[in-house]
């Protein structure tokens, strides 16, 4: 099977100076007008095209044995080239999946999403695990069990305002712990 010169794994030869100076005329003379067409095939993406400008070169460089001389001619080939490379680029993206960043990944998560409900729960269990004892207990028949005050109070033996304070506390007590766990609560 025959190489072709774009063959990505055949090593080009060293650049030698008379080719390096005929490369960067071919540059100066093509690369500005290029890279603004370019600019606009790939949006205003200046380091896309950029990329696409290099890549463009760098084929020129590999063939410039086959170039032919005339000035229009070249930027012809230049030109196609580049817009090969550019629409391999822009088949390559819309291939891939939209990429997101992780910035506000938090914001992005669905209330409806099962795992992240088992997350939440086993945190708050965590939390209230945390608690003393006597402010547990008053969080959970209060909120858990939904017992009223007055018989939270007699279950327990003690009067109905000390289970309105326990039941306070406990409330600021289980928000510090799910605060020291990464939650948020709006002011």
């Amino acid at each position: 099977m025959r190489s072709s010169p774009d063959d990505p794994l055949v090593e080009p030869s060293p650049l030698p100076v008379a080719t390096d100076s005929v490369l960067r005329d071919l540059y100066d003379a093509h690369g500005p007008v290029l890279l603004n067409y370019l600019l606009r095939l790939t949006r205003g993406d200046r380091h896309l095209a950029e990329d696409i400008l290099q890549e463009t070169m760098l084929r020129a460089w590999r063939n410039l044995d086959t170039l032919v001389t005339e000035v229009l001619a070249v930027r012809a080939w230049l030109y196609t080239v580049a817009r090969r490379i550019a629409i391999d680029h822009i088949r390559a993206q819309q291939s891939r999946p939209i990429e997101l960043g992780d910035d506000r990944l938090d914001q992005r998560a669905d209330p409806d999403d099962e795992v992240e409900r088992l997350l939440n729960a086993e945190s708050v269990r965590q939390a209230l695990a945390s608690l003393p004892d006597r402010l547990r207990i008053a969080l959970i028949e209060a909120y858990l069990r939904e017992r009223p005050v007055a018989e939270i109070a007699a279950a327990l033996g003690i009067p109905q305002g000390t289970v309105k304070s326990r039941t306070f506390y406990a409330l600021q007590a289980l928000r510090r712990a799910l605060e020291g766990r990464g939650f948020t609560f709006p002011d």
